[in-house]
């Protein structure tokens, strides 16, 4: 994938109002330490001893990763996001559970995919992506065949891949880009697979507003 994106479009402005002054110092205290350093991501060093390596992209206001972190300790959750109040959340959630195996990316995950290493992540979560509902828009939604094509190359092989969406033309454009991709199976073999929650999700505030035009749909799918 080449080092060059375009600018990453957000369907919310980067920063939609100003931070809480307690989010903000935290802000300036705890995420250097918790941000993912420039060049080749040594995810090893990220966290010694992790037993997995998982990638949350576009995490919103962090609770869906802070709850899998505070799961799974063991375990490496490196989170995307390039709106800054989600990121100022996060860092409180983190802070607030004393969290030790998450590291954050705050700006294009585009940028941070290009820098990991072949099958390196053992999980990705998509959950509840900027959906960009109007035809127009849909060229800038994140899941494009070359981002499929670099998840492709991050996921271990047997690596699980789960994206939540609850509008339906990205549930069908996400659908049809992942299968598409000889890499990617779709787990599903009844309805209940797409239409009930996985056992391991976990649900947002944002999930709750249902502010898309259909139920949530959830596609797993397992890198071969």
């Amino acid at each position: 994938m080449s080092d060059h994106h375009p600018p990453l479009r957000s369907f919310g402005r980067l920063k939609s109002r100003p931070i809480k002054p307690r989010q903000a110092a935290l802000m300036e205290t705890r995420l250097p330490g918790l941000r993912v350093p420039a060049g080749p991501v040594d995810l090893a060093a990220l966290m010694p001893g992790a037993r997995e390596a998982w990638l949350e992209i576009g995490f919103g206001g962090g609770e869906h990763m802070a709850a899998q972190a505070a799961r799974a300790p063991d375990v490496l959750i490196v989170g995307a996001e390039p709106f800054l109040n989600g990121v100022a959340s996060a860092v409180r959630h983190i802070d607030e559970q004393d969290l030790g195996n998450v590291r954050l990316h705050d700006g294009d995950v585009r940028e941070l995919i290009a820098r990991l290493p072949d099958a390196s992540l053992t999980r990705v979560f998509i959950l509840f992506p900027d959906p960009w509902p109007k035809t127009r828009q849909q060229k800038r939604r994140l899941v494009q065949p070359e981002l499929v094509a670099e998840l492709a190359r991050v996921l271990k092989p047997g690596g699980r891949l789960r994206f939540a969406s609850d509008v339906a033309s990205y549930v069908d454009q996400a659908l049809e880009r992942f299968v598409a991709h000889p890499a990617f199976g779709w787990q599903a073999g009844r309805a209940d697979d797409w239409r009930v929650p996985p056992a391991d999700h976990i649900t947002t505030r944002y999930e709750e507003k249902r502010l898309g035009d259909c139920a949530p749909v959830f596609l797993d799918f397992v890198r071969s």
